[in-house]
């Protein structure tokens, strides 16, 4: 469709093209690093490291495990965890038996984890004990036949003593009571695996690896289809992309410690930290709940931090938190902001303090998700989300598909090895999502520059981004209407200083007693804390098209 502008703008070291049949599978890619760096650390949580050779024989004992379950190859295996070790350890073992990870939000209400796990016919579920009681209010005929809960206390390996203090100093986060007949425990499966064959998987390239749930711009949520190939050639462009930063003076010869404050069931997370650190034989820093600043800034003290991908959000609080400059940026070779915009205020206080800058990229869970990002060695905040990364290519295109002249905003599409299969048993959406020639239609408006340079201008459709996740208006709206006093409502999306955008929704009353404060308790046991609307507008009534149709526009643009 273009010329690739943006092959010019590259800078020296970084390759036109990447090959992604270098490495044939995940599975491949991880072995590989369980061999090469066996004796490195690959992830620490709380001051305690697990090293590559613990990695590999943890995610081989479980992988074993399901075996014996009966899983078969494909069969889809849910995560609900958020950034703990038995994460890694879980995912690695769904791939090495040769199943499909489906990475669930555990912060999910039983109604949205009801719906990913009938929807993508999850035969089993990983999920940290914290989280277990919203699988047991999920109706029982859609519960995965495998339950393994996982808990915090049983991979930290602290002795006794030790342990006791750490379940007294955490009274405030008791797990709620669960049943779940049947359910296996993590560590007894773990133990029970050791002495197990593993069958160990060899994945085609194009077997599906990862159901990465997403609304796209529009819908229900849906999955997307990610192969092992999407995820490997990911991992390459971003390698690629990153050696500008990694190769400059005073780089570190040896291992790179990337900070994941980012949820690891998050795409960006998922690929760019666990995945491509893993690759390079890193040290992921295990970030549990970065909405703890103390606890964050505490865990980022522990160690030399050289890479640091966040949304906005968390560069900002950071910044302002009184203990900022307790930490020792003087490693840090890259910022990446991704998820969201990243305010031009936001980063040129970053570079001022650590002296690097963050360099903002754009992807999409359909994308596996890094398609377009700036250069990581620049020095200033271009405004734009950069250029298209190895082997990706970027048009502007009007709503026929057609390719627009440079400068002309439209609709991005991308294609590159990077780019999903499809949508999860939704051939309809599929299709509708690529052009003839088979870009993917992002649903984000953008222009082009001489340069090569992408800047977002708009959003197609009417998603609201909170905190670089998808919120979309027709899911906050039914389960609002369901409520009896309400008639009508309609969610958009506006300006937030903390999370870019939050969700505001306007109601007309059935009942007119109901009040902003009932109807968000109503709405906080059906929605996960980002979809909950910030603020709640009563109104007469709502503009509509002469169709009946709600005009979200009207309301956002009031």
């Amino acid at each position: 469709m273009n010329e690739r502008p943006w092959l010019a703008s590259y800078p020296a070291d970084v390759p036109a093209e990447i090959d992604p049949g270098s490495c044939k599978s995940l599975v491949h890619l991880l072995r590989r690093s369980f061999a090469q760096y066996a004796q490195r650390p690959a992830f620490a949580y709380m001051g305690r490291t697990t090293s590559y050779a613990q990695w590999d024989r943890d995610s081989a004992a479980l992988a074993a495990w399901l075996q014996q379950q009966g899983l078969k190859r494909g069969d889809r295996v849910a995560v609900m965890m958020p950034n703990v070790p038995q994460y890694p350890i879980a995912v690695a073992a769904i791939l090495r038996a040769g199943l499909v990870v489906v990475n669930v939000n555990p912060l999910y209400t039983a109604r949205e984890l009801e719906h990913q796990l009938r929807d993508s016919g999850a035969a089993g579920i990983v999920i940290l004990e914290n989280f277990a009681h919203t699988l047991q209010q999920v109706d029982a005929a859609q519960r995965p036949r495998i339950v393994l809960v996982a808990s915090l206390g049983e991979m930290l390996g602290f002795p006794l003593g030790t342990l006791v203090d750490f379940v007294v100093r955490h009274r405030k986060r008791l797990v709620p009571r669960f049943e779940l007949p049947g359910h296996a425990r993590f560590a007894a499966a773990l133990a029970a695996g050791a002495s197990l064959h593993l069958d160990e998987a060899d994945p085609d390239p194009l077997d599906v690896a990862v159901l990465q749930y997403t609304g796209g711009t529009t819908g229900v949520s849906k999955g997307a289809v990610l192969s092992h190939r999407n995820l490997v050639a990911n991992v390459l462009q971003s390698e690629a992309w990153n050696r500008p930063a990694l190769h400059k003076k005073g780089a570190p010869q040896g291992q790179i410690n990337t900070v994941c404050a980012l949820p690891l069931y998050h795409i960006f997370a998922f690929t760019v930290v666990m995945l491509l650190s893993a690759h390079q034989g890193g040290m992921i820093i295990l970030v549990p709940n970065p909405r703890d600043l103390p606890a964050t800034i505490k865990e980022l003290r522990r160690w030399p931090v050289h890479s640091f991908p966040a949304v906005n959000t968390l560069f900002n609080a950071l910044l302002h938190h009184a203990d900022f400059a307790s930490v020792d940026w003087s490693h840090l070779l890259i910022s990446l902001g991704g998820g969201m915009a990243v305010q031009e205020a936001v980063a040129r206080q970053w570079l001022e303090k650590t002296g690097c800058p963050i360099c903002e990229g754009y992807g999409l869970s359909e994308t596996s998700p890094s398609a377009v990002c700036n250069p990581t060695d620049t020095d200033h905040f271009s405004g734009t989300i950069g250029l298209p990364i190895p082997s990706t290519e970027v048009a502007i295109v009007d709503d026929d598909g057609r390719a627009l002249p440079l400068g002309q905003p439209g609709e991005v599409a991308l294609r590159g090895p990077q780019v999903m299969r499809g949508y999860w048993q939704r051939d309809d959406d599929t299709a509708r999502a690529f052009t003839a020639d088979g870009y993917f239609r992002t649903g984000d408006i953008g222009v082009l520059d001489a340069q090569g340079y992408v800047k977002i201008v708009d959003r197609k459709k009417d998603m609201i981004l909170v905190s670089g996740f998808n919120v979309f208006p027709n899911e906050v709206e039914d389960v609002a209407v369901s409520h009896p006093g309400v008639l009508e409502a309609a969610a958009v999306g506006v300006p937030d200083a903390n999370s870019g955008e939050a969700v505001r929704l306007f109601v007309v009353r059935r009942d007119p007693q109901l009040t902003e404060e009932a109807l968000k308790a109503f709405l906080a046991e059906r929605l996960t804390g980002y979809k909950r609307p910030k603020s709640i507008v009563f109104r007469d009534e709502l503009p509509k098209t002469p169709v009946g149709k709600i005009l979200r526009r009207s309301l956002r643009d009031a």
